[in-house]
């Protein structure tokens, strides 16, 4: 079979043409370079007790494949399962972007979506007490365009170059290789930024039951813009159809000791039945002079926009509707970024999502390859014209005979200056140095306000899983973390307090 040319994509709708019924008929067994296999079950050896020869094709290109089977697991979000669906325009919003996909009601675009857990490593279990990650693809006609959300509004820290310190605190201990509780609240109690969404964590709604039944969220403050240059600010929330459905923890723990894979499976066999799960997008409106005049910065991601200031507008449906066919070509392999992105879609000022655009890209050339923008599963329904040529696992063609510089004089792929850029006309000035965010008490009145949200059995919740995990921690990491409860709430500090001296009465 000739490969299909580079970067022309298949509907991603239709079904795999390598399905078969069991007991079909797949064709002679081959090696790696499609010649057949005379036997798969003995080596060659010179003389039947004699040693392995080297010339054996099919054993070198067998093993020497098997070693390679796993590529370096993602750093974080590292276990995760994902489906194929689309997304459709429910409302007009024409108005505000001239992104294409967004531009009339009933455009359907075809997308796929992978959810996972955060700092797990890939066999750790779904339903272990961390943010879920929501991230989408959408195969649009101007090229694909990723969200890469969480299904949290907030996130732990404000500038990206806090982040490799926040995930090491989630991963393992570099002298023991165990999870370590002291570093956790080591630097949730020095880092108070992230209490909204360590509040958040430790609630029942740090262990969802399953990916359908939870929201996703942009959490980044997002630019749309029209063909002239007039621009909003938004969030994005994708609310899920399932309804909110979350465990506590004694659920979540034995559901972790019985099926590891809880959330993975209840995902694809909804789908195998025909229980398409679906979310619906709203959108959080600002214009630039109310982002400007908010009451807190509207590009700090630990913080929300109240939907009472700026309710919600409805955008459109997301629908799950295919499984995948391979996991490991079409989830393991997707790559997303908030850096792949369509006219009409521009990122914001805020620090996480700027670290964010250079970071997602460099870590999927890491793990993926040079060209991991060729792969099937991230490849655009349009065709890729560029001068980019070589490296590691090239996909199709490699651009053939056409030029690899530009300008040139042979026909070679041309600007397109009606083009609008999502930067163009932005306005970006000032005094070049680290600008710290200096805390404040408004760091800690939306994780008070959460608090208070609570009904008494989550907030019963909240408090007993606090306690069961800080109490794993040194008492000194104990007592200033306390400091921090303090801040939020006195009742909060309080109810950890007391439930902490019950085992460690010298605190």
């Amino acid at each position: 079979m000739i490969p299909p040319p580079q970067n022309v994509k298949q509907d991603p709708h239709a079904a795999s043409s390598t399905q078969l019924p069991i007991g079909g008929d797949l064709g002679v067994l081959t090696t790696g370079t499609g010649g057949p296999v005379k036997s798969n079950q003995t080596s060659i050896t010179a003389g039947y007790n004699g040693p392995v020869l080297l010339e054996d094709f099919h054993l070198i290109d067998k093993i020497a494949h098997f070693d390679r089977e796993r590529i370096p697991e993602r750093v974080v979000h590292a276990k995760g399962a994902g489906a194929h669906g689309y997304f459709e325009v429910t409302k007009d919003i024409s108005h505000l972007t001239c992104a294409k996909f967004l531009n009339k009601v009933g455009k359907r675009t075809p997308m796929f979506a992978r959810f996972s857990t955060v700092g797990g490593e890939s066999g750790s279990a779904d339903t272990a007490r961390d943010p879920r990650g929501f991230a989408l693809k959408f195969y649009t006609e101007e090229g694909n365009f990723d969200m890469v959300a969480n299904n949290t509004p907030v996130f732990f820290v404000r500038d990206t170059l806090k982040f490799p310190d926040f995930i090491h605190t989630q991963k393992r201990d570099p002298r023991t290789h165990l999870k370590n509780p002291d570093m956790m609240w080591d630097f949730f109690s020095q880092v108070p930024e992230s209490l909204h969404q360590v509040m958040i964590l430790f609630s029942n709604r740090g262990t969802p039951d399953g990916f359908r039944h939870m929201h996703g969220f942009s959490s980044h403050t997002y630019k749309l813009i029209k063909e002239d240059g007039t621009m909003h600010y938004v969030k994005w929330h994708f609310r899920t159809n399932q309804g909110i459905k979350n465990l506590r923890a004694s659920e979540a723990e034995k559901l972790g000791g019985s099926n590891p894979d809880y959330a993975t499976q209840d995902l694809f066999e909804a789908i195998e039945r025909g229980e398409y799960p679906s979310w619906t997008l709203y959108f959080q409106i600002l214009t630039e002079e109310q982002a400007l005049n908010y009451k807190h910065n509207v590009f700090d991601v630990t913080k929300v926009i109240s939907k009472k200031d700026f309710p919600l507008h409805e955008v459109g449906r997301m629908v799950l509707n295919r499984n995948p066919e391979n996991y490991f070509a079409e989830v393991e392999q997707a790559a997303f970024s908030p850096s792949h992105s369509v006219p009409g879609i521009g990122p914001s000022a805020d620090r996480m999502l700027q670290g964010r655009l250079f970071s997602y890209p460099d870590t999927h050339r890491h793990r993926l390859g040079t060209n991991y923008l060729q792969l099937p599963i991230n490849s655009p329904i349009v065709p890729v014209r560029n001068q980019q040529r070589d490296g590691a696992m090239v996909y199709g063609d490699n651009g053939g005979r056409r030029p690899n510089y530009e300008p040139n004089s042979l026909g070679g792929p041309y600007e397109k200056r009606s083009v609008r850029e999502n930067s163009e006309n932005s306005r970006a000035e000032g005094v070049i140095a680290r600008h710290t965010y200096e805390l404040t008490d408004k760091d800690f009145e939306q994780p008070r306000a959460l608090f208070h949200l609570l009904d008494k059995d989550e907030q019963q919740d909240l408090i007993d899983n606090f306690a069961q995990n800080i109490a794993l921690a040194q008492p000194v990491f104990q007592r200033n973390i306390l400091k921090q409860f303090y801040r939020i709430d006195k009742e909060l500090g309080s109810r950890v307090e007391q439930i902490l001296r019950k085992t460690n009465p010298k605190l």
